[in-house]
């Protein structure tokens, strides 16, 4: 009774903040980027949220359960992210708009805005399908009467509702409540658990060697395989941009980031740690749900119950989030810009809660293609940071990338790694032997960086004039 109870006052808490905020979105500004009005305590948890999602609760856990403490590559790579994220966290608030799609037109060209806003597209709603997988794995967990599958149609339900309600004004103050809330549960329920599997010396007794071992049974190419797709994912993430392009000030922007830093690193070393410790005395034929697992028969009834009712919010959060980063490349970088460039704030308010709508059912859709999280997890990382994360830092970093290097590095990260992944689960036999198990991350990001590098060499550099611009815009 007590989860039940816990759930229901989420939800409760989830529809209070989202109906308030709702009150405040008057158009297109507060809807997409929260009237920039965001100060840095609210985008530090917001950013951790929106980060911290069933990536790391599910897919995360799932690998820690696995492989034990070498799933911390995974992690990893958001850590190296964060260290490039704080060089230039201030100049995108200072460049003040609203994704990641205008930056690029404004350095290279309208195309260059269409095919990032494609390649958002496919990785986010993936993003969005597995946190609606796992928000229906706690739900039948909760409530076994709900299969899998019925809880996943409930979640969707419930996040495109929330989503398309009140934008990024509801999802900043959700992320706030949500945020400060789990990082202090999963603090206190480590040395709970700890005790609960009797001790380091039970755990180390209990599980192989290698869980304790810097790679594990792994290879370290396997290893950065799962590196390199989180840091390229957490460099490039349009949903951080935006949230950015949401602070009050330069200001609030570089602070968010080094709160976020110490987030980001402690709650996913914990959240790692809650799953290696659970997999001593637990055992599950769904490794995705060790976390939420521990929390039902790991801890003590009302702190088990508040976890999963965090591990439930994350998810919510965390699915809002990527829903609604995808809606607005469709709304501001298909709809106004070609569609109805003079839609009045009405139309476009309404067209933003219907894109959000069939987004949502898209992701829905997705989740019924796959199993794992983890698996799905790296290919939508992969996708995006193939694609999107090498000719956005080159707007920052190099001055010589030209319009053609970022198109041919767009479309080549984008159609590598999805015909990679393709090509491996339907057609293994293609590949000769030693590239069968290779992720798609090493040849997409090759590939992408190699044609960005090349042809903007042998294509005329960018004017100065625009290069000028760009620097005191």
């Amino acid at each position: 009774m007590v989860y039940v109870i816990t759930i229901c006052a989420v939800v409760g808490v989830l529809c209070f903040v989202t109906v308030l905020r709702t009150f405040t979105v008057k158009g297109k500004s507060d809807f997409l980027v929260a009237g920039r009005t965001l100060r840095w305590p609210v985008l530090v948890f917001t950013l951790l949220s929106s980060w911290i999602g069933a990536g790391s609760l599910f897919a995360g856990g799932e690998n820690a359960y696995r492989n034990g403490f070498a799933a911390l590559w995974q992690s990893a790579g958001g850590w190296a992210g964060l260290i490039v994220i704080s060089l230039v966290a201030a100049r995108a608030r200072r460049f003040a708009q609203f994704t990641i799609p205008d930056l690029l037109e404004a350095r290279y060209n309208a195309t260059a805005r269409v095919l990032a806003s494609i390649a958002i597209v496919i990785s986010y709603t993936v993003i969005t399908s597995y946190q609606f997988k796992g928000g229906g794995d706690i739900l039948h967990l909760i409530f076994p009467q709900i299969e899998r599958t019925t809880g996943v149609y409930i979640i969707a339900g419930f996040v495109i509702a929330f989503t398309a309600a009140a934008g990024m004004a509801s999802i900043a103050y959700l992320d706030l409540v949500i945020g400060s809330t789990v990082s202090l549960i999963v603090i206190v329920s480590v040395p709970v658990l700890l005790a609960r599997a009797g001790g380091w010396s039970a755990v180390h007794h209990a599980l192989p060697a290698s869980h304790f071992q810097i790679f594990g049974e792994v290879s370290p190419l396997k290893a950065f395989g799962w590196f390199l797709p989180t840091m390229l994912l957490l460099v490039g993430n349009q949903g951080m941009y935006q949230k950015f392009f949401s602070a009050k000030s330069e200001k609030d922007a570089r602070y968010s980031v080094y709160g976020w830093i110490v987030g980001t690193i402690t709650l996913e070393s914990l959240l790692v740690t809650v799953a290696v410790i659970a997999s001593s005395f637990l055992s599950t034929d769904k490794p995705r749900e060790i976390i939420a697992l521990a929390a039902k028969q790991g801890l003590p009834p009302w702190l088990g119950a508040l976890l999963l009712g965090g591990v439930f919010a994350k998810v919510i959060s965390t699915a809002n989030n990527y829903l609604f980063s995808p809606a607005t490349n469709l709304i501001h970088d298909v709809y106004e810009r070609f569609v109805q460039p003079n839609a009045s704030p009405r139309k476009i308010l309404l067209v933003s809660r219907l894109i959000v709508v069939l987004l949502g059912l898209f992701a829905v859709l997705q989740a019924t293609q796959f199993e794992s999280i983890l698996q799905a997890s790296l290919y939508a990382y992969t996708v995006y940071g193939a694609a999107i994360t090498p000719v956005v830092m080159a707007v920052f970093f190099w001055r010589r990338t030209t319009t053609a290097g970022a198109m041919t590095s767009i479309a080549l990260g984008t159609l590598v790694t999805v015909g990679w992944e393709m090509t491996q689960q339907w057609a293994p036999g293609v590949f000769p032997e030693f590239l069968r198990d290779v992720d798609a991350v090493y040849p997409a990001l090759i590939c992408s960086v190699v044609s960005l590098v090349l042809v903007s060499l042998a294509t005329p550099a960018p004017s100065e004039d625009l290069l000028r611009k760009l620097e005191t815009t």
